[in-house]
């Protein structure tokens, strides 16, 4: 299963900095960052696939429930500053999977609340 070698390294602060949560499986989907005391705290993240580089899908929602507006983040990806993308200290939610989904699971995940079967979902 592709899930099981994807990594995501969230940060509080730019460039790496300040609080850190760290998943080391993939396949998850959290409904409210709120769980873990970071929503609207996520400034910075690492996203890798350790098999397959290209692999890995971040979406991340400025609502909790997949809902709002949303940034998408596919292969390895190492962005020390989401200001640079209009989102940081946005992220109430997110959606990490080990391959590529394409804009039209995206829309149905937005549409439904409902992320891929494959994944874990993490709840408040």
């Amino acid at each position: 299963m592709a899930n099981r070698d994807v990594r995501l390294v969230l940060w509080s602060g730019i460039n790496f900095s300040g609080r850190r949560i760290l998943f080391r499986r993939g396949g998850v989907a959290v409904r409210d960052l709120g769980a873990f005391r970071f929503n609207n705290a996520l400034s910075s993240f690492r996203l890798r696939n350790t098999v397959q580089s290209s692999q890995v899908t971040l979406v991340l929602f400025s609502g909790t429930n997949f809902q709002g507006s949303f940034r998408v983040f596919r292969g390895r990806q190492n962005v020390s500053n989401l200001g640079n993308f209009n989102f940081n200290n946005v992220t109430s939610s997110f959606v990490l999977v080990g391959r590529i989904l394409t804009d039209t699971e995206i829309s149905q995940i937005q549409n439904n609340g409902r992320p891929p079967r494959d994944v874990l979902i993490i709840r408040q």
